[in-house]
């Protein structure tokens, strides 16, 4: 039987990535004492691997296919084929940011300031680029973690990666720029992209975690009405696309169904069930393909 060695995402992305893909209708079960998951996809030979690792053996061809940040494409340099980008993270669907960091009362206001300064960022190779972009020259260190605490003790600055800039806040250091906004990527091998099976998996991968990625959020409504209130239903509804309206045997109802965020339906229930609406049915999505 014909595999795909696609490289899975080992730390902060693993269990996002699991619940993405399980959404996408492949299981991925992991132990603690492994680093080969089992799949319920016969044609895939899984492996755990870092992030900051998955570019490289991609590029070399010790997988034909990987789940990766930019950021990490971008600080290895590997020449991969990016076949899609896939928005999620650790803790939520927003990018991460790597951003250049101080403290609350250091008297560096940007990037220029760090002229002979010490920094310290676990993307160093980037830093080192993005610095030279802006003629700084700097101490740019290797940090191998607790990078916040290092800011103003131990170095001047810090380039460090954030969600949503709480844990930056909490150390009392503020951000001076944003260097780098990243987003996860399926990536593939060019040798594995260019073979016509091993191209169509990968792209079969891409279809159905944008999918899964797509229907995050989102609910799927039902409901009979009275054909002469759907102006008013029509209204009510903010539809991903027109709803899906059908006949039914009397003739002065109609079966409607339509794709919502679930954030507005309880609001949008009520509403719908003043208008007339009977047998309103919600239920889950996990894809949705354009």
């Amino acid at each position: 039987m014909k595999k795909l060695r696609l490289g899975f995402p080992k730390g902060s992305l693993q269990e996002s990535t699991i619940e993405l893909f399980k959404k996408a209708g492949i299981k991925i079960s992991t132990s603690s004492r492994s680093y080969f998951p089992t799949c319920n996809d016969e044609e895939l030979e899984v492996m755990l691997v870092r992030s900051q690792e998955m570019a490289k053996y991609v590029q070399d061809g010790v997988f034909d296919a990987g789940l990766t940040g930019f950021d990490w494409i971008c600080e290895s340099g590997a020449k991969v084929k990016e076949v899609c980008e896939l928005q999620y993270a650790k803790s939520g669907f927003r990018p991460v940011r790597w951003v250049l960091a101080v403290p609350n009362d250091s008297k560096i206001k940007n990037v220029k300031d760090l002229q002979g300064k010490r920094i310290a960022t676990e993307l160093l190779n980037y830093t080192k680029k993005y610095l030279a972009k802006n003629k700084v020259k700097a101490n740019v260190e290797f940090s191998w973690g607790a990078t916040e605490a290092k800011a103003g003790r131990l170095v001047d600055a810090i380039v460090e990666l954030t969600e949503t800039g709480s844990s930056l806040r909490a150390n009392n250091l503020r951000i001076v720029e944003e260097i780098l906004t990243s987003t996860t990527r399926l990536i593939a091998n060019s040798a594995a992209w260019k073979d016509t099976w091993k191209r169509e998996k990968i792209e079969n991968l891409a279809i159905l975690l944008k999918g899964a990625l797509a229907a995050e959020g989102m609910v799927g409504l039902k409901m009979n009405i009275p054909f002469k209130t759907l102006p008013i239903v029509e209204k009510i509804l903010p539809a991903l696309r027109k709803p899906t309206i059908s006949n039914l045997s009397d003739g002065n109802w109609i079966a409607l169904e339509v794709i919502i965020e679930e954030k507005v339906v309880k609001k949008v229930i009520p509403a719908l069930k003043r208008a007339g609406a009977e047998g309103i049915i919600e239920y889950p999505l996990n894809k949705i393909i354009y």
